[in-house]
């Protein structure tokens, strides 16, 4: 009865993995796709102002951010960090327990 449980658990984890991986497919494409318009808008409308810059800068840096949490390269908050944490409050709380 156990494995079923382990099985499920396994198949919803990497379910959840496919759909992190599926939406920053599409923040990527969506990127790529609109900002050529945003450049073509820019140097039409003000060509001597290069305001398209911050626009791919802002969204590149949220691009990336994105990319490595989904990919598990953050450089902190990542599954290692959240399991650690998870251990420290329950011992905290089975110390708080036991004095008690």
């Amino acid at each position: 009865m156990e494995k079923d449980f382990t099985e499920a658990d396994r198949y919803y984890d990497a379910q959840k993995k496919v759909k992190e991986i599926r939406e920053f497919y599409e923040h990527l494409t969506v990127y790529v796709l609109v900002n050529p318009i945003v450049i073509f808008v820019n140097l039409m409308t003000s060509p001597g102002y290069l305001w398209f810059l911050w626009c791919l800068m802002g969204w590149g840096m949220a691009i990336i951010l994105h990319g490595l949490k989904v990919f598990s390269f953050p450089p902190f908050f990542n599954k290692k960090w959240e399991e650690k944490k998870i251990r420290e409050i329950m011992e905290k709380e089975q110390n708080r327990k036991t004095w008690e």
